[in-house]
């Protein structure tokens, strides 16, 4: 196995990457998909964070309301510090279950994550930050989420730096251009990685 990092700001387009590189034969470990998992209707870690945030973050249909709890955790640190406390761990348990189950093959695994902090006891073969200009995100978290500019922003201030992220990363793939400039960057990342040994 050799097991990747693929990290990324929010509206930097990471997803579009994730799901390229498993086109070309990756196997993704996706911590947002992870995170709806477990956050589903009647599930232990949804009831935890509705004790801690209100029965206002259900919906009538029993599903977590995403925006309802977005607008407490991102206009109050305490709020996102305590979501991270109750989420990250039961994240970093799954991502672990998934990344053991792979260790004896010879896949490239890719552990899709906006986060380095649920995957900081993880040993990466190679770390992927895809990368976008702030404006550039806000303007597709805009046009394409439909959040509000200040809304955007506020996000994209509340995660890991972009030089911080950059500085971690062993190739940068640049998102800012059209999709077959991307896929020209994922070809040869992709076969970057075929060629790294696997560790043994």
């Amino acid at each position: 196995m050799l097991l990747v990092a693929l990290t990324g700001g929010i509206g930097s387009g990471k997803s579009t990457v994730s799901q390229r590189l498993a086109a070309r034969g990756a196997v993704v470990i996706d911590a947002d998909k992870i995170v709806r998992e477990l956050q589903r209707a009647g599930s232990p870690l949804l009831d935890r964070l509705a004790e801690r945030f209100g029965a206002g973050i259900i919906r009538e249909d029993g599903e977590l309301d995403r925006p309802a709890l977005a607008a407490i955790v991102f206009a109050d640190d305490q709020a996102l510090a305590d979501l991270n406390a109750i989420v990250h761990p039961e994240v970093r348990t799954e991502i672990a279950m998934r990344i053991a189950a792979e260790t004896d093959t010879d896949h490239i695994v890719v552990v899709d994550t906006p986060l380095f902090e649920v995957t900081s006891d993880v040993e990466f073969a190679a770390v992927v930050v895809v990368d976008v200009p702030p404006d550039l995100a806000v303007e597709r978290l805009v046009g394409q989420r439909g959040l509000s500019e200040p809304d955007a922003r506020a996000r994209i201030d509340k995660q890991v730096g972009r030089e911080e992220r950059r500085a971690k990363a062993d190739r940068v793939i640049d998102n800012s251009g059209d999709l077959t400039a991307l896929d020209a960057q994922i070809d040869e990342l992709w076969e970057w990685l075929r060629a790294r040994p696997v560790p043994t």
